[in-house]
């Protein structure tokens, strides 16, 4: 996108640590810690002052080890932005990675430190820093899969308020979100964007459902990855109760609303209502996250032609029949300045003397190189 002169932010979570670093003692593998905050980053640049508030219907402490989650106590975390530069080719157009960091509103507590709670004086931090510290906590436990469900949430909600803030800061109307705001929800793992942008529409704008619902459609879209049902993430019911119960009132609305349609276009197809549903049956019920994610935007595509192909065919072929028009394919593939420019001088050299440099940038102008 920089490189197009396309302006673009891309948001993620500043993770302290991957999953591990391999090292090889005497032809054996051996796993450690893979501290990526060890070194200081020179590119790394800290916006505390665009911090955003993300609030829950619940708090957290830490058991045995465990992030647990406390019911019925309200908490708020910080999220605290950490901004990297991303240039385009030729550095006409510089473009930002976003990553976001978690902590608390008071980062320590001086009253139960005087009382000799010398580890509860700083329980509301180390959980909020738990929430960014592993990159793919343990999803094992149950514990792991609710951490990574927090994750998910805190970067979707602290993208959608940044982006939201930067949106009415500019003096825009409400109406005119999706022709200055496109978000790309890549695979899943966002599709909390959904509810919470529906959520800041009703409640923060005090908009209708029926403009909410229209704007949050024509500014969303999403990227599947993965043909593999069981890859395709669901969600307890139970976990939305607890952390997020207004998104799961609103989740339960834009589901009545879509198997209404879904019933008067199919009458009689119950079979068909309970595929399509963004509630999977069972106990405990499951939020169906790529369903929501397709119904609450206005485009799905693949990554590649067979890909998108076999996406439409056997995976949810019941929403292809519903939203054919919204189907579409994007083929993912490699950029040729690092993988042919830099990783091979000597084949770049001959490119650019039949044909000029114009491929570094567009590398449809390769097509013309023949050999």
């Amino acid at each position: 996108m920089a490189t197009l002169g396309i302006p673009g932010m891309v948001s993620g979570l500043r993770y302290e640590y991957g999953i591990f670093k391999q090292t090889m003692r005497d032809g054996w593998q051996h796993e450690q810690p893979d501290h990526w905050l060890a070194r200081p980053d020179p590119w790394e640049v800290a916006r505390p002052d665009e911090a955003v508030e993300v609030r829950l219907a619940c708090s957290f402490d830490i058991h045995a080890g465990a992030l647990r989650t406390v019911r019925h106590r309200p908490s708020t975390l910080i999220g605290i932005p950490y901004d990297r530069p991303v240039v385009g080719y030729g550095g006409r157009t510089i473009n930002t990675l976003r990553l976001w960091s978690a902590a608390t509103p008071d980062y320590f507590d001086f009253q139960q430190f005087s009382g000799g709670d010398f580890v509860g004086a700083l329980a509301e931090t180390l959980t909020a820093e738990t929430l960014t510290r592993v990159l793919y906590p343990d999803d094992s436990t149950t514990e792991g899969k609710g951490l990574c469900f927090l994750q998910q949430y805190f970067l979707v909600a602290c993208t959608l308020a940044d982006a939201i803030r930067r949106f009415r800061a500019a003096g825009n109307e409400w109406s005119a979100l999706p022709d200055k705001v496109a978000m790309q929800l890549n695979d899943t793992h966002p599709t909390l964007a959904v509810p919470e942008l529906m959520r800041i529409l009703l409640d923060d704008a005090a908009l209708g459902w029926d403009q909410a619902w229209d704007l949050t459609q024509r500014t969303l879209a999403y990227t599947n990855h993965t043909l593999l049902p069981e890859a395709l993430e669901k969600w307890p019911l139970p976990w939305f109760e607890i952390m997020l119960p207004r998104q799961l009132e609103i989740i339960y609305e834009i589901n009545s609303r879509f198997l209404d349609d879904v019933r008067g276009r199919f009458p009689g197809d119950d079979g068909r209502v309970a595929r399509v549903s963004l509630i999977e049956e069972g106990q405990p019920k499951q939020v169906r996250m790529a369903h929501l994610a397709i119904v609450g935007a206005h485009s799905t595509n693949g990554v590649a032609a067979i890909h998108s192909e076999l996406l439409t065919q056997t995976v949810v072929p019941d929403f292809a029949a519903l939203f054919p028009d919204r189907f579409n394919n994007k083929t993912n593939g490699v950029t040729q300045r690092r993988f042919l420019l830099v990783a091979n001088p000597p084949l770049a050299r001959v490119i650019t003397d039949a044909i000029g440099d114009g491929w570094i940038a567009e590398i449809r102008r390769a097509s013309r190189f023949r050999v």
